[in-house]
C-alpha cells in the first residue's frame, strides 16, 4: 500500500528542498502547496483587490487557506494509488491536533508519515533573503508579527518524524 508523506514547518526552513530530496529517494510524486497554487491564488487576489504576495493576513487564511490544502489532498489522492505521495505545506495549525494524523490517514485511505522540519529563526531569515520571493516581502515588513505566529517552533503533538535543518539545505 503507498502512502503520504506530509512534509510540514515554518516558511523558510527548508520544507520545498527537504520534500523534493524524499520524494527523489522515495520515488514518489512531489506535491508543494506554493507549485500546485500559486498561480491561481494570484490571481485571485489581485482580482479581489488584495495584495498577491500577502500568505499570511486575515484575507487570505479566512479565505483560501482551507481550500489550498483541500486542493493539494485532492491531487495527492489522484495519485496515491499508484505511488507514494510527498505533500509539502506549512501545517502549522494542524500539527496542533493530535488527531490529524488518523484524519489524514482517513483521507488518503492509508497510512501516512508526518515529518517536521525546522530550523534556527536566522537562517530561515537569511534562506528567506535569499530566494528573494515576493510572498516573504510581507513577512518582512512585519518580522516580529511573523515570527510571534509560529511562536516557538514546536514540533507537533503526535508522532513525527523531526528534521534539523539548521545546517543541510542551505540553497534553494
Amino acid at each position: 500500500m503507498n502512502k503520504a508523506i506530509i512534509v510540514c514547518g515554518i516558511p523558510g526552513a527548508g520544507k520545498s528542498t527537504y520534500g523534493k530530496r524524499l520524494a527523489k529517494e522515495l520515488k514518489a510524486v512531489f506535491l508543494d502547496i506554493d507549485s500546485a497554487t500559486e498561480r491561481l491564488v494570484r490571481l485571485s487576489l489581485l482580482l479581489s483587490d488584495h495584495n498577491p504576495d500577502d500568505r499570511d493576513g486575515a484575507f487570505f487564511k479566512n479565505n483560501y487557506r482551507q481550500a489550498i490544502y483541500d486542493q493539494l489532498f485532492d491531487i495527492a489522492c489522484e495519485n496515491i494509488s499508484q505511488i507514494d505521495v510527498v505533500i509539502v505545506g506549512p501545517f502549522t495549525k494542524e500539527i496542533r491536533d493530535i488527531e490529524w494524523p488518523k484524519t489524514l490517514e482517513s483521507i488518503f485511505g492509508g497510512p501516512v508519515e508526518i515529518h517536521y522540519v525546522y530550523c534556527k529563526p536566522e537562517i530561515r531569515k537569511k534562506r528567506m533573503l535569499t530566494r528573494a520571493n515576493p510572498r516573504d516581502s510581507v513577512k518582512f515588513k512585519n518580522w516580529n508579527k511573523f515570527n510571534t505566529y509560529y511562536g516557538n517552533e514546536e514540533p507537533p503533538v503526535f508522532e513525527h518524524i523531526l528534521v534539523d535543518n539548521s545546517e543541510d539545505l542551505e540553497i534553494f
